[in-house]
């Protein structure tokens, strides 16, 4: 079934040098060729694929921008269809003007994600590269950015491709086998499949480890920035943020909400929230900010406990060295600027590790970086490599996992070969839906839910 022509706004809405109307289908040449006014002869129908041309956008009311207009030739598009990319100042208002100039001549509004549906549904990418796309739209570092990269170039595909082949191969022995028991077909070799299983098996498992290490580079760590008041913890936030996020006083209290910003630490992002002073207090609002603190202490996945170093621990303190007991914690000694009267050896167990540090004067961050990267053995991360990017890729690949686990027993177990060849063939179908060759509707619209429309 042939496709519509489709436009759309591809660049963010807002002010800006340039912006970009994008055109893709059928008909993206002959809506470009009534939108853009080129001198040249033969008009925009006959610009060669990968070429541009001056000229200006015009609509029923008359001349709308000078622009720049880039045409691409099916199927050495993006999209794999005819793409007429036209170029103008980037201005919301000149933009929407172009865009209802295309509209009016033939295109129709995209949806979400609708250019890279079609590259998608045209044979140009296959569904983990589709994904790919929308996470190098939103890295946020130079790590997420790289492995999302990798798997727009196909890494992941080429793993879970080469998989699913040598599953094939075996299932269709299998399959032959059992259909046709009178025909000279070479006998199943119970060692060979149980192999191929079993390394099937593994490559999925290296597959399994790269989610948790992705996923922090992709979304950032949730942080809790803990202590009992005038430790230092809203000077940390303001150090991290790089601006005066929380407020700093001498007045204990000052805090008693969750102050919440997203910072970047070297490549890592981090999700941070300062919370109230842990302390003994007859202050029903502060008592609710302390309960506050606390709560989001358990649901953090790394806690920073802010300690002054310059006066022994407290009773207070010693509440918040009982709450990090079972979390992944680090112990930040705060204010080294100061004569030191804080034993360190009482934080000892309680955390990870201990790191002296000065916010007051922008001390310690590399050494809080260090030991985040060690903590989460982000170092082990390897961007180049497959990496599963998100919750369909993994439960993909579980699901997998788990029918190849079944089946690598009923081989061992003796269990008939058709038990065996059932449990293969489910593996083979939850692999072929990861790259979308065996995907259903459903699958397919749930991955371009999130794309952007002009993408």
């Amino acid at each position: 079934m042939e496709l519509d022509t489709i436009a759309a706004i591809a660049t963010p809405l807002g002010m800006g040098g340039i912006g970009v109307v994008r055109v893709s289908g059928p008909e993206a040449l002959q809506v470009a060729q009534q939108v853009v006014k080129v001198s040249r002869p033969g008009g925009v129908e006959e610009m060669p694929g990968y070429t541009c041309a001056y000229g200006r956008a015009v609509d029923e009311e008359g001349h709308i921008d000078e622009v720049v207009l880039t045409v691409f030739r099916a199927p050495r598009s993006y999209t794999g269809e005819d793409v007429a990319e036209i170029a103008c100042h980037g201005g919301p208002y000149l933009l929407e003007r172009v865009l209802r100039a295309c509209c009016a001549k033939g295109a129709r509004l995209a949806g979400g994600g609708e250019f890279t549906k079609r590259a998608f549904l045209n044979g140009k990418l296959d569904l983990t590269q589709a994904e790919a796309v929308m996470d190098l739209i939103s890295a946020q570092g130079r790590q997420s950015a790289r492995a999302a990269l990798t798997a727009r170039d196909g890494a992941l595909s080429r793993q879970i491709d080469q998989v699913a082949d040598s599953l094939i191969q075996q299932a269709g022995h299998l399959a032959a086998w059992i259909d046709y028991p009178e025909e000279e077909i070479e006998l199943v070799d119970s060692k060979e499949l149980e192999s191929t299983l079993r390394q099937a098996i593994n490559q999925l498992d290296g597959l399994l480890k790269t989610y948790d290490t992705g996923r922090i580079f992709r979304e950032g760590i949730e942080v809790a920035i803990v202590g009992r008041p005038n430790t230092g913890k809203s000077t940390l936030m303001n150090l991290l943020a790089g601006y005066d996020r929380s407020i700093v006083a001498d007045l204990e209290g000052t805090t008693r909400d969750v102050v919440t910003d997203e910072v970047r630490l070297g490549d890592l992002i981090l999700r941070l929230n300062d919370t109230a002073g842990i302390r003994e207090t007859q202050d029903p609002i502060e008592q609710a900010g302390v309960r506050l603190a606390e709560r989001q202490m358990e649901k953090a996945q790394l806690v920073l406990a802010v300690f002054d170093g310059s006066q022994p621990l407290s009773q207070d303190d010693r509440r918040v060295l009982e709450s990090c007991q079972g979390l992944l914690a680090l112990a930040l000694v705060n204010k080294s600027d100061l004569p030191q009267r804080l034993e360190l050896e009482e934080l000892e167990g309680y955390f990870q590790q201990v790191i002296t540090i000065s916010a007051k004067y922008g001390e310690g961050a590399s050494m809080l970086e260090e030991a985040i990267e060690k903590l989460f053995h982000l170092g082990d991360f390897d961007s180049s490599a497959a990496v599963l990017a998100n919750e369909r890729q993994r439960e993909g690949v579980l699901r997998a996992r788990e029918e190849l686990e079944e089946a690598l027993g009923a081989v061992q177990a003796g269990v008939s070969y058709d038990a065996v060849c059932v449990c293969v063939e489910s593996a083979i179908d939850c692999l072929l839906e990861l790259t979308g060759k065996k995907a259903s509707q459903e699958v397919v619209n749930q991955v371009f839910s999130r794309f952007c429309v002009g993408k």
